[in-house]
């Protein structure tokens, strides 16, 4: 079994965030050695000790090291607004993690590799076109956060329907400019708010003992808004997304159109759509058999990229 150690890293973006995470070694670590790397991203709303925690975990078992960590202004890394979810400083969060990882002498610094579930996936996708340190990139039931507050979790909203939420982002702005701070939730708050299976399961997974955890309330500050609905994650990957990439969905997962937009978009050769057979978006954070076979696939994947 893979052994962690939780540790901070400071976020050298400018804004004097320390970042809280967890580093995974794989059995029989040496720091005589060097090892490939994974950065591992959490769900927008998530924290590293929900499903990014486990894939980290369980890549650590297949010989990586591995972070898994608090996206900053969330769990328990510092910052202010608390739980802000502005796609940018998310993406850039990556990056900080590299940053990290090389500044380890075990670390091999040409073979870093990151993946992300959910939206930890699109801000992964965006850190990558960014940043070619990250030399290949494996997304999970993966969100464009953009596209999906744009467009809807079935892909069948236009984009100029989403005037309304930028205007609601920009009203909430001026409410937290006079000392108010209005938030909206990332998954449903009750069971009954979910419009279809796959979000009554994010109530699940998020807000009951499935895996509910304290310092992930599921929320953000509605003035995210003004930055989330012009983003997209994918942003110029037609040009700049070279890396290899392994994009993993469910079958019947309501969310895998994102995957195949990045795939379509990406300028990279090296690009991979893996099913799980009968898993939904949800199924693959936590259900052990469909976690189980995306590792399997991952490790794989990381194993021939990052060599």
């Amino acid at each position: 079994m893979a052994t962690q150690e939780k540790i901070s890293i400071k976020n050298g973006n400018g804004q004097g965030i320390i970042m809280a995470a967890v580093i995974h070694f794989p059995d029989g670590f040496d720091q005589s050695k060097k090892y490939p790397s994974v950065v591992v991203s959490h769900p927008g709303g998530g924290v590293k000790e929900q499903t990014s925690g486990l894939y980290a975990k369980k890549l650590a078992d297949n010989g990586f090291v591995t972070i898994a960590y608090d996206a900053s202004y969330q769990g328990e890394s510092t910052g202010e607004l608390r739980q802000l979810e502005n796609p940018y400083i998310r993406t850039e969060d990556i990056s900080a993690v590299v940053d990290y990882l090389t500044t380890l002498p075990y670390i091999d610094q040409d073979n870093i590799g990151a993946m992300g579930i959910c939206a930890g996936a699109g801000y992964t996708a965006n850190a990558a076109i960014n940043d070619h340190r990250i030399k290949a990139v494996g997304m999970v039931s993966a969100v464009n956060i953009g596209s999906m507050f744009r467009n809807g979790w079935d892909n069948n909203v236009k984009d100029a329907d989403a005037l309304p939420y930028l205007i609601a982002g920009a009203n909430a702005r001026t409410a937290a400019a006079i000392g108010d701070n209005p938030m909206m939730p990332l998954a449903p708050l009750k069971e009954e708010d979910a419009p279809n299976e796959e979000l009554r399961e994010a109530w699940e997974y998020y807000h009951t003992d499935r895996c509910q955890y304290p310092t992930a309330p599921g929320l953000m500050p509605l003035r995210n808004l003004t930055q989330i609905i012009t983003y997209d994650a994918y942003n110029k990957a037609e040009v700049f997304f070279t890396q290899p990439l392994l994009a993993i969905v469910g079958s019947v997962a309501g969310s895998a159109w994102m995957s195949d937009d990045l795939i379509n978009r990406a300028v990279a050769t090296d690009k991979t759509k893996y099913v799980v057979e009968g898993a939904n978006h949800m199924s693959l954070y936590d259900r052990e058999n469909y976690v189980n076979e995306a590792v399997g696939q991952l490790a794989s994947f990381f194993t021939k990229k990052l060599a």
